[in-house]
C-alpha cells in the first residue's frame, strides 16, 4: 500500500488481497508446524499415560493454531465483499480448510514422531517455514510463473493449497484439477503421517 504497487491488471488494494489469500492459509499451516513439531515432547506425562491416545496430541496442536486462521479467513471473507468481491466459489472454503486440516495433522504426525527421537527437527522447521514461503506462490499468481518453472512448483503441496484458496476467495473460479490433486495428496499425507505416528508410538515412552 506504502509503494503503490501494481502487478499487471491489479490496483493496489487488489493485490494487497490478493497477497492476503494465500497469506492467511500460509500462516496457519505454518503455525501449525512450528507448534505441532514438539507436541509430543511437550507433553511427556501423556505419553507415559497408556489409557490416553496420544494420537490426539498433534491433533490438539493443529486445531488450535487454526483457530486464528479461520478468524483471518473470516475478516478476509468481509473485506473482500466490501469490495464488491462476493463469489459462490467461496462456499467451497470451509471444504477447502477441512481438507487443509487433514493435510496438516498428517504433516503434524510424520514431523511430531521422528521429533521424538531427532529433536534437532524442531529448529530446522523454523528454516524449512522460511524456505516455504520463498517458494510458495504468496505474492504471485500462476499466469505470473515462467513455464519453465513451473515443474519446481508441482512438489510443493503449498503451491496446490494456496492457488485453490486464491481461486476460490478472489478469483471466483475453481480449477477442478487443482483441487483434485490436493484432495489426494491431504488423504495420502493423512494415511503416511498416521502409518509412521502408529508404528513408533510404542517407542515414546523410552525417548521421552
Amino acid at each position: 500500500m506504502i509503494f503503490r504497487i501494481r502487478v499487471a491488471s491489479y490496483g493496489t488494494t487488489d493485490y494487497v488481497l490478493l497477497i492476503f489469500c494465500g497469506l492467511v492459509p500460509f500462516l496457519g499451516f505454518s503455525e501449525a508446524l512450528g507448534t505441532g513439531v514438539s507436541a509430543v515432547l511437550s507433553n511427556k506425562g501423556l505419553v507415559k499415560n497408556t489409557l490416553f491416545p496420544i494420537e490426539l496430541i498433534p491433533v490438539k496442536a493443529v486445531l488450535a493454531s487454526s483457530v486464528t486462521m479461520i478468524v483471518g479467513l473470516f475478516l478476509l471473507l468481509i473485506v473482500l465483499w466490501t469490495q464488491g468481491m462476493a463469489h459462490s466459489t467461496q462456499l467451497l472454503i470451509p471444504f477447502i480448510l477441512v481438507l487443509q486440516l487433514l493435510f496438516t495433522i498428517g504433516v503434524i504426525w510424520l514431523f511430531s514422531a521422528v521429533n521424538v527421537f531427532i529433536q534437532d527437527l524442531g529448529q530446522m522447521v523454523a528454516i524449512l517455514i522460511l524456505f516455504l514461503m520463498l517458494v510458495s506462490p504468496i505474492a504471485y499468481t500462476h499466469d505470473m510463473i515462467p513455464p519453465e518453472l513451473l515443474p519446481f512448483m508441482y512438489p510443493n503441496p503449498l503451491y496446490y493449497l494456496i492457488m485453490i484458496y486464491r481461486d476460490a476467495l478472489f478469483l471466483g473460479v475453481v480449477n477442478l484439477e487443482l483441487l483434485g490433486d490436493f484432495t489426494l495428496i491431504s488423504v495420502g499425507m493423512l494415511l503416511v503421517g498416521g502409518f509412521v505416528f502408529t508404528r513408533l508410538k510404542p517407542l515414546f515412552a523410552d525417548y521421552v
